[in-house]
């Protein structure tokens, strides 16, 4: 089965012949009648460390994800938590400063740190399966499509195969999100990882672990699919209005440049789309047998919206830094990164035919 999702990967029209690892010698790359994206020269000439679509292709891409998520989501414990107790108790967490203040002078500088274990697993879980799924369903629609329908239709294939991911992708986090979220917004229910998980099992059994899914993934969906069709298109938009020269003549540095900037203004969207749903999830994992109804009524419309200042600031920062990490790790490990995509041939003399 894996060697046939290989091979059809080959086919599809994300995919380049030139992908390949090419061969050693000099000899002139082989030719192909298939139908294929067209890319730059210096693409061609890069040396890969393997073929686009292959396992190992999807395994370093998972790798990534566990990077680019685990590590941001960690670095930026103290901000969630301060947003998290604002959406829960905005009574005394009136503001993201206050929210600060309140929590160091009741719990100190370590405080602050509550909630970095389930963190830290939870969302290397959801990055494997978000960043590494992406590439499969991507892959696997585009071939679906076609490639003239792939160009066509790519908003609605970026939109689709990062629906998909993060649907598994929040099974992965469900567990760890709910023992975060009760370690940071119930004092005294538990100080540790260790602590929380046999707590909440004991009082909720296993169904306690999942008890948030649904709000997750009315969170989690839109978010991701915001952030990666966002992301793709502004990519897109920078190397075609902005970056004064063809993507193929910058350096690794400046691409890395332009997914930085792509990815915090994708970051932004995502903060505003998801932000509802956020805190419903928060206040469904610190009040014990709401439902999510119950909590969105028990937060009302202006409830629904506090913390959107720092988590703008958060995901912001967090959607920046790990689009930054997940193609530096693409570049360390010398993935084929395609570049933005082009009209395919085909289709330009369809449309020049129509004229």
């Amino acid at each position: 089965m894996f060697s046939r999702l290989g091979d059809v990967a080959k086919l599809n029209p994300f995919n380049n012949p030139a992908y390949s690892a090419p061969p050693a010698s000099n000899d002139k790359p082989m030719s192909t009648s298939l139908p294929v994206r067209r890319f730059s020269a210096a693409s061609a000439a890069t040396q890969h460390s393997c073929e686009f679509g292959s396992m190992k292709y999807y395994g370093i891409c998972g790798f990534g994800g566990i990077l680019s998520c685990g590590l941001t989501h960690t670095a930026l414990v103290p901000l969630d938590l301060v947003k998290c107790r604002i959406q829960v108790d905005p009574g005394k967490y009136k503001g993201i400063v206050t929210g600060f203040k309140v929590t160091l002078a009741e719990d100190g500088s370590r405080g602050l740190a509550k909630g970095w274990a389930p963190t830290l697993i939870g969302y290397s879980m959801q990055g494997l399966c978000k960043f590494g799924f992406y590439e499969v369903f991507k892959i696997f629609y585009s071939n679906l499509l076609g490639e003239e329908k792939t160009y066509l239709y790519r908003t609605g294939l970026y939109l689709g195969a990062s629906a998909s991911a993060e649907f598994f992708a929040d099974i992965a986090l469900a567990p760890m999100e709910a023992v975060k979220v009760r370690i940071q917004t119930q004092p005294g229910w538990a100080n540790t990882l260790r602590e929380g998980v046999p707590k909440l099992y004991n009082s909720e059994g296993l169904s306690g672990f999942y008890k948030g899914l649904v709000p997750l993934w009315m969170r989690q969906i839109p978010y991701t699919m915001m952030k990666f069709a966002c992301f793709e298109r502004t990519v897109e938009a920078l190397y075609k209005h902005v970056v004064p020269k063809p993507r193929a003549e910058c350096t690794k540095q400046e691409q890395l440049v332009v997914t930085f900037a792509a990815g915090y203004i994708a970051g932004v969207f995502c903060a505003i789309v998801s932000h509802p749903a956020d805190s419903v999830v928060s206040k469904l994992n610190s009040d014990k047998g709401s439902t999510p109804i119950q909590a969105a009524r028990t937060l009302g419309m202006a409830g629904l919206w506090k913390g959107l200042g720092p988590r703008i600031i958060m995901i912001g920062t967090l959607t920046a830094l790990q689009w930054f990490i997940y193609d530096t790790v693409k570049v360390i490990f010398r993935l084929p990164r395609p570049p933005p995509p082009e009209m395919p041939e085909s289709l330009k003399r369809k449309l020049e035919a129509a004229k």
